[in-house]
C-alpha cells in the first residue's frame, strides 16, 4: 500500500483524525524512568500500545532520539510500530533539506534504516532536494509550508512579486506541491493548527494532499477551527498531537492517561467532523 493509502485506512478503521507525536524527554518521563535515556524505547513503546487504535499515524521526532544516542532505540521502536500497529502509518519528522547524493542518504536513512512510510522535508533548496525521496515508490514525503512558529512570517509570508499573482511563498509551495512536483502521488504538506484561514487557504490550492497539522494541544491550536478548515472528502489531514499526550501524568499510570488524552483529543476531532 501506498502511504496515503495507508492514511486513508487507518483513518477509516481507527476513526481517527489524530497524529500522536513521539517526542522523548527523559527529563519528564514518569518517576520510574525519568532521566534515564536508556528508557526512550520502553516509554515511547508504552505509548504506542495505549493508542495504536486511536490515531491514524504516529510521528517519531527524530532529534528527540538523536540527542541522546539512541538511534537504535528508534529503530527498535520502529520495529515495535510495525509489529503492533501495522495498520498505522509512521511518520518520521526528520525536516531534511539536501541535495543531491547527500537526500539520497538522508531518504536511504528514513526508508531504509527506519523504515518510515513518510518523512517531513524543508524545500527551501528546490525541487532537487525532494526528488530523491520521490524514488521510493508509495512512500510520503510532507513539505513544510505554513508552519504554526510565529519565525515562520519571516519567509513564508513573503509576497513573490516575480510570480504570476504574487503569491506568498507557503502558497507557492502548495501550489508546487499539487502541481508538478508531485511525481510520486505521494506528497503532502505541513501547515500549523495555529492558522486555520492559512490551513483554509492551503487546502484551497491543494484540495488532494494529505495535511500534517501540528499545533493542537499544549501550542493551543483550535482543533475545531483546524478540521472544518483543512478536511474535506478528498484531502486527509493528520492532527498532531505530542505533549498533551505523551506527558498527561507523571506517575506510573502514564500509559493510561496518555490513552485518555488521546481519546479525547481524538473525539474533539470527529466532533469538529459534523
Amino acid at each position: 500500500m501506498t502511504f496515503t493509502e495507508m492514511l486513508r485506512d487507518a483513518t477509516t478503521q481507527n476513526q481517527s483524525l489524530l497524529c500522536v507525536g513521539l517526542d522523548p524527554e527523559p527529563s519528564r518521563f514518569p518517576q520510574a524512568l525519568r532521566g534515564d535515556a536508556h528508557r526512550i524505547y520502553d516509554f515511547c513503546a508504552a505509548i504506542v500500545d495505549a493508542t495504536a487504535d486511536l490515531a491514524n499515524s504516529f510521528k517519531p521526532q527524530i532529534a528527540y532520539f538523536a540527542a541522546h544516542g539512541a538511534e537504535d532505540q528508534l529503530e527498535r521502536l520502529m520495529r515495535h510500530m510495525r509489529a503492533s500497529a501495522p495498520h498505522v502509518p509512521v511518520i518520521l519528522d526528520a525536516k531534511r533539506g539536501d541535495i543531491g547524493s547527500t537526500a539520497e542518504q538522508y531518504a536511504k536513512e528514513a526508508f531504509e534504516r527506519y523504515g518510515a512510510d513518510a518523512v517531513t522535508l524543508s524545500p527551501f533548496m528546490g525541487f532537487d532536494s525532494v526528488e530523491p525521496y520521490l524514488q521510493y515508490h508509495g512512500k510520503g514525503a510532507f513539505l513544510l509550508c505554513r508552519t504554526s512558529n510565529p519565525g515562520g512570517n519571516d519567509l513564508q509570508a513573503q509576497r513573490l512579486a516575480d510570480i504570476d499573482g504574487q503569491p506568498l511563498l507557503y502558497e507557492h509551495v502548495a501550489r508546487l506541491a499539487q502541481g508538478p512536483w508531485n511525481t510520486n502521488g505521494q506528497l503532502g504538506l505541513v501547515v500549523g493548527a495555529t492558522y486555520p484561514a492559512e490551513i483554509e487557504r492551503v487546502r484551497a490550492l491543494a484540495p488532494t494532499l494529505p495535511l500534517l497539522i501540528p499545533g493542537v494541544g499544549a501550542q493551543g491550536g483550535d482543533a475545531v477551527a483546524t478540521v472544518r478548515a483543512g478536511l474535506t472528502q478528498e484531502g486527509l489531514i493528520a492532527v498532531n498531537s505530542s505533549r498533551a499526550i505523551l506527558y498527561a501524568s507523571s506517575a506510573d499510570d502514564f500509559a493510561q492517561a496518555a490513552r485518555t488524552a488521546a481519546l479525547a483529543t481524538r473525539d474533539t476531532l470527529n466532533a469538529a467532523r459534523a
